[in-house]
């Protein structure tokens, strides 16, 4: 049974600065140029705590965590960050266009308590690296605070917590802010008793499915472990219990996911008669429109190999993944990761791409010799790798568009176990 919980959240005082001023994508999407721009926006930008700048003489002492410290600590003396008074949940909406088409995704920001995955009611779906999840503890225990949420997903046909939102949207946002993708983001606070019951209430035997936020959940629950074990006492809640998630109903209209492309280093000589074995291979001359051709098919990949003129469409002819669960087999970044990348190319060293124009170039130009193109995961697929403890591979998905970090931050010294 998952336990979700209102917080007083940590927010930008809207009276003393520009929320697009402030407000940052999430750490792992930005570059280095992206985080000079950011740095250069403000010196209150968010950018500066969750993925601060190393610095020449850098030391145990004074590094770009202890400076995260100091930089939270500081705004909140200074009233640039501000607590919410009683402990909320925060109705949060992005609006967007994606392929020509508006769409708005809706959800809120809640406590979720910590459980290990797979185990309870919280359940993973992608595979994670070990460096990230080391840098991410490194900033919670110098923070001790939560500064981006996590992104989740639950089912409920009920969606009475969906009508309420919705509701709430209708109103004047406390936050509202543009993302550097035209996305527009709103923020409202919910603190009435009765609709944190009605949210409470229905979530409490819900299944939630980590969509973009791994690292973080895992490193919290590190940090839960190593918190732990430095403790005599463990009556009651305590703040570290519990992490920043934002939840949307997958019921609900406006998630999208985008697939991320992959590019391999090296192929046999004789890879299409190879791939013919597992597929019917279907050359396409002159029309380079991969998305559209490709768009809609199930088990339908395309393929590009370095020195030729055409590109391959292949249909899966199915038969050929035992070892992975019967409801898994026809998800297809599983059959391509698993049957092609690992069983015919024994990949190591596989590149990933968004862009199908800069996937093509750089196969072209030598830097990869194939790249392999795949239509986006279904929500469904997610759902079905996580109730059967199946980790999909890094960059199965790429939810859109991404949290903002900043809009709400959960300090382990405002807990308040009452919500």
């Amino acid at each position: 049974m998952a336990e979700i919980v209102p917080f007083r959240g940590i927010l930008y005082n809207v009276s003393k600065v520009s929320m697009e001023d402030v407000l940052a994508p999430p750490y792992d999407i930005i570059t280095p140029e992206y985080q000079e721009e950011l740095y250069k926006k403000s010196p209150y930008n968010i950018v500066r705590i969750d993925f601060g700048k190393e610095q020449p003489g850098d030391s145990k002492a004074d590094n770009r965590y202890t400076r995260a410290r100091r930089y939270l600590e500081s705004w909140i003396n200074d009233g640039i960050l501000i607590h919410s008074k009683r402990p909320s949940f925060y109705v949060y909406e992005m609006s967007y266009r994606i392929n020509e088409e508006k769409k708005r995704l809706l959800g809120f920001l809640g406590l979720v308590k910590l459980e290990e995955l797979g185990k309870g009611s919280v359940y993973p779906h992608e595979c994670t690296h070990s460096k990230p999840k080391q840098d991410r503890l490194n900033l919670l225990r110098s923070c001790e605070a939560n500064i981006s949420p996590i992104f989740s997903l639950y089912k409920s046909a009920e969606k009475q917590v969906s009508t309420l939102l919705s509701r709430i949207a209708m109103t004047k946002p406390y936050i509202e802010s543009k993302d550097a993708a035209g996305a527009v983001h709103r923020l409202w606070q919910i603190d009435e008793r009765k609709d944190i019951e009605v949210i409470k209430k229905e979530i409490e035997d819900k299944a939630i499915f980590i969509a973009d936020g791994h690292h973080r959940y895992e490193t919290a629950l590190e940090y839960q472990k190593e918190i732990n074990g430095k403790r005599t006492s463990s009556a009651g809640a305590k703040p570290f219990d519990y992490v920043l998630m934002f939840l949307a109903n997958m019921l609900d209209e406006g998630l999208t996911i985008l697939p991320t492309h992959r590019l391999v280093k090296e192929i046999p000589e004789y890879i299409s008669i190879i791939l013919s074995e597992y597929f019917e291979v279907e050359p396409v001359k002159a029309n380079f429109d991969i998305a559209r051709m490709i768009s809609g098919r199930r088990r339908v990949f395309g393929f590009f190999k370095d020195g030729d003129e055409v590109w391959y469409i292949l249909k899966y002819k199915e038969g050929n993944l035992s070892e992975v669960p019967p409801g898994l087999r026809e998800t297809d970044v599983i059959i391509l990761h698993e049957l092609v990348l690992k069983k015919i190319l024994k990949a190591t060293d596989i590149g990933y791409e968004m862009d199908i124009n800069k996937a093509l170039d750089k196969v072209k130009s030598g830097q990869f010799s194939a790249a392999f193109f795949l239509n986006p995961t279904k929500v469904d697929d997610v759902e079905k790798a996580a109730l059967s403890s199946v980790r999909m591979p890094p960059k199965s998905t790429y939810f859109y568009p991404k949290l903002l970090t900043g809009i709400v931050i959960n300090s382990f010294s405002v807990f308040d176990a009452s919500g």
